[in-house]
């Protein structure tokens, strides 16, 4: 099992944290969405990784149809309580590479909310152009950190901690501002199967107290995998230096990478 297979059935231990934890994403990225697709109100929806339904709620309030897969149980489970006032929403537990297409009934939109990067990058875009139907759309984002000029010098102060139990930062990585995060066109592109591609930047920022920063925290990956003396470690240290200021609060700046591509009839030819 390759450590990106690993790594995304992890997400299903923090399923309790998930959805008060995670970040809504901004309206003005549905908006772009809905714009971009055409979609309307009892269109079909396929959402890859819904999660607890964190991003599946506003495209549900806009009447759209979602079929939702999870590979997580109790994510699953989670999104099926939170989506249950939506009849047409309905959540199926599984892994979105083993979903078969249907020649009756295919999708006028498949999206992943922060998760699209989890799937096979061998299938991905073959499956999702299979279970569109002709002139549908596939989207994704992702929600990641940003750091603007001037931002809370919090997380640049707390990489001594992270050095110190063996999680700094990774050769390559950076702190990227504003805009800046990277997108996936030329993958789109290079897969032959979608056209007019669009790409938009999305930011936004969020101010935690401890507890809610550190419930953050233990919703990503590679925190759910620290070791408990990591964490305890991290956590500690995040708990004294929020408790040295005023408010006791830390603001994070948050960039989202909305992909937009139109289905091809046929796959270009390579």
């Amino acid at each position: 099992m390759t450590d990106r297979a690993q790594r995304r059935t992890t997400f299903d231990a923090a399923a309790d944290l998930y959805q008060r934890a995670r970040p809504e994403y901004p309206e003005a990225l549905y908006d772009t969405l809905f714009r971009a697709t055409g979609l309307r109100a009892g269109d079909r929806v396929l959402e890859v990784g819904c999660a607890t339904g964190k991003a599946t709620m506003p495209l549900a309030r806009r009447g759209v149809r979602v079929t939702c897969v999870e590979l997580g149980a109790a994510l699953a489970a989670g999104a099926r309580r939170n989506l249950a006032g939506f009849p047409q929403v309905a959540v199926l537990e599984g892994a979105f590479e083993d979903v078969r297409p249907s020649a009756d009934e295919p999708f006028d939109l498949v999206f992943a909310a922060t998760a699209w990067h989890w799937l096979d990058p061998a299938v991905r875009f073959q499956r999702a152009w299979e279970l569109l139907r002709s002139g549908g759309h596939l989207a994704f984002w992702s929600a990641a950190h940003v750091f603007p000029d001037g931002g809370d010098p919090f997380f640049a102060e707390l990489q001594e901690v992270y050095e110190e139990i063996g999680e700094g930062l990774r050769e390559g990585e950076g702190r990227p501002r504003p805009g800046e995060l990277p997108d996936d066109r030329q993958e789109i592109e290079d897969s032959g199967l979608f056209d007019e591609v669009l790409v938009r930047h999305f930011d936004w920022d969020v101010i935690y107290d401890a507890q809610a920063y550190l419930d953050l925290l233990d919703t990503f990956s590679g925190h759910i995998a620290m070791q408990p003396w990591q964490r305890d470690r991290l956590h500690a240290e995040i708990r004294r230096r929020l408790g040295l200021r005023p408010d006791g609060r830390v603001r994070r700046g948050w960039g989202a990478v909305l992909h937009v591509a139109r289905r091809r009839d046929a796959p270009a030819a390579s």
